[in-house]
């Protein structure tokens, strides 16, 4: 009899801890199915050739986002280039020499303070050392804010996949003669490597959205240019600028702005899970 009740007392348990976890997905669910389809709504009517052609207008005329792209596209490009090889370097130091000393927790303890420093923070503080002692926004400011979000999530992500390469292949390398970089560089490394691009991808979609630091940095531009050392137009600042604008045909081009980076974002996330299931290191 006692068996019994522990029995139904804990089928009970878990139908309502499944029934509440199912209720909660679907809550969630429910809210991104209600963005994306507000977002398609809104932004499809302002997607035309002139988006990805023609820079932006001003109000009553017709245009386009191409500076804004075309400047998302370059500051994340450096942002990319300049943060990713800091924090592999970083999170190659943490998984493979950080057994001693202290360097190793003051990084993880900086690295756990950076992803979870508001962005603006870091806006601001570029703003502090590099755009007031060039004395004007630029490109390149945005691109170091930009990468010191990066940094964080590639040195997690590397971390973490390398420490989940197997001994063994270390050992066996290093049986064979191997010095240990070339153990790291061409075992560990290599083994690890869908997940290291899998963090890279994430990074990209992280610093893709961002607005509040290229505020402090890039600022914004309704000329097309390339030159990184001048202020570069990109999509989070200038949907910012046209959705708080009293103009109809900048709210158009706004909601299609806000479609472009949320598919893009979408996009890099499944391609980041898909390349990491594709080969995980495993004990």
């Amino acid at each position: 009899m006692l068996n019994t009740s522990i029995y139904r007392r804990r089928r009970f348990t878990n139908a309502f801890n499944m029934t509440a976890s199912m209720l909660t997905m679907a809550f969630g669910l429910f809210w991104l199915a209600w963005i994306l389809y507000t977002l398609l709504a809104y932004g499809l009517s302002g997607i035309s050739a002139d988006v990805f052609t023609q820079i932006t207008p001003p109000p009553g005329s017709a245009g386009g986002l191409a500076n804004a792209i075309y400047g998302s596209l370059l500051m994340t490009l450096f942002g990319t280039l300049i943060g990713t090889p800091v924090g592999i370097l970083a999170g190659i130091y943490l998984a493979e020499y950080g057994e001693r000393g202290w360097l190793a927790p003051a990084t993880r303890f900086i690295n756990d303070i950076l992803l979870s420093a508001p962005s603006i923070v870091i806006g601001l503080f570029i703003y502090e050392v590099y755009v007031i002692s060039v004395g004007h926004f630029s490109g390149w400011a945005g691109s170091l804010a930009l990468s010191l979000i990066v940094i964080p999530v590639v040195i997690r992500t590397t971390e973490n996949m390398l420490r989940l390469v197997p001994n063994s292949l270390r050992e066996a390398a290093a049986a064979l003669g191997a010095p240990r970089w070339k153990v790291i560089m061409y075992v560990t490394l290599r083994s690890a490597k869908a997940g290291v691009i899998t963090g890279m991808l994430l990074a990209v979609a992280r610093i893709s959205g961002e607005t509040a630091p290229l505020l402090f940095t890039a600022l914004n531009n309704q000329f097309m240019t390339l030159d990184m050392n001048q202020p570069m137009a990109n999509l989070p600042v200038v949907i910012f600028q046209f959705a708080m604008s009293p103009y109809e045909d900048w709210h158009t081009l706004a909601w299609a702005g806000a479609l472009l980076i949320t598919f893009s974002v979408l996009s890099l996330n499944i391609i980041a899970r898909w390349l990491g299931s594709q080969k995980t290191p495993s004990h």
